[in-house]
């Protein structure tokens, strides 16, 4: 049996409980091939997993992770895909943070060969999300205005060069004023906003007149409900992720979350047909036993020839918890990956 080396939680609740240990690894089922892994991508989905804020966490002992790159090392006997030696990105349901994997031939694509590992390890599932959030369900049309919050993170990045192949007007928040020059650098939006007291009155001004049909949600609380009030007639709201209930520490602060909980914006669904607008939510986990539905989405994806991530932090492996912590603290930019050896 393959040695490697994982990071383990016993269950979740705090990240100290994730520690790097040695297990074994069986050969590839025929249906799976084993990669030696490259790269990790961090998502917020394992910072929430981690700390039991995660419906779809397992309950017991797990392996948080949802994306990687590698090398294929091994081939289950059924396996008529793919060989030893190919390079590949890949989409794991927990099990990301380790040395190797075995791994469903299904849930691996090729890596693009002028892409390093570190780039793989940063589109899958956050391409795949901002894609099926825009057009999938934001109906994604040119001309459209599109409102992207954390605007220099993974998913805002990519979300940004997609409404752009559609030729839709771009507007980007962030959360922190070094992000704003980076953004007006390096990425192709059309206005970006720091998020503050005055964020009705930016976007507002940003807007100058064009209506906003499509919201990329993930922040939550007052800035959801700002949001919420400024979509226009026929506008969409996509909700896929809650950052403001992100906690900074090991463990989530219960009181703290359940006091944001009680005073959550509350929006009546009697309401929507009068006001016209539509609120969606979805999380990309669950389409991973959508396997037909995954590819179909990817192949779209890559027809738009995005520009790889741009990878803002490197770590190396054994410095997982320090990589976790930085990406807690939302002053990262772009891609946080783990460099496996």
């Amino acid at each position: 049996m393959l040695q490697r080396q994982v990071y383990r939680m016993p269950k979740a609740g705090s990240i100290n409980h994730l520690k790097l240990t040695t297990e074994e690894l069986e050969a590839p089922k025929p249906d799976e091939v084993c990669v030696q892994v490259k790269a990790i991508g961090l998502n917020f989905a394992d910072i929430f997993a981690m700390q039991g804020l995660y419906s779809a966490t397992p309950a017991s002992s797990f392996i948080p992770g949802l994306e990687f790159s590698g090398e294929i090392i091994a081939v289950g006997e059924a396996v008529q895909t793919w060989k030893v030696g190919d390079k590949v990105m890949g989409a794991t349901k927990f099990g990301g943070y380790v040395s190797h994997i075995n791994v469903n031939e299904r849930y691996v694509v090729p890596l693009p060969e002028s892409w390093s590992f570190e780039e793989g390890a940063g589109f899958l599932v956050q391409g795949l999300t901002a894609y099926y959030a825009l057009k999938e369900l934001g109906n994604l049309q040119s001309g459209m205005s599109v409102l992207i919050h954390s605007a220099a993170g993974g998913v805002g990045i990519l979300a940004n060069r997609i409404c752009k192949k559609f030729g839709a007007f771009t507007i980007g928040t962030v959360g922190r004023a070094g992000k704003v020059d980076f953004l007006k650098q390096e990425e192709a939006y059309d206005a970006v906003i720091l998020r503050d007291k005055h964020f009705p009155e930016k976007l507002k001004t940003a807007l100058n007149g064009r209506p906003l049909n499509l919201i990329m949600e993930c922040i939550g609380g007052q800035i959801l409900e700002q949001g919420w009030k400024m979509l226009a007639p026929m506008g969409r709201m996509v909700v896929y992720g809650n950052a403001s209930f992100t906690s900074h520490g090991s463990r989530p602060n219960y009181p703290k979350l359940f006091w944001k909980f009680l005073k959550r914006p509350k929006i009546d669904p009697l309401k929507l047909p009068t006001e016209n607008k539509s609120l969606m939510g979805f999380n990309l986990i669950y389409l991973y036993e959508q396997t037909d539905l995954m590819h179909r989405l990817l192949a779209e994806l890559q027809t738009l020839e995005l520009k790889p991530q741009h990878i803002g932090h490197v770590f190396p492996f054994k410095e997982m918890h320090q990589a976790i912590h930085l990406f807690q603290q939302g002053k990262t930019v772009g891609k946080v990956v783990v460099k496996v050896g």
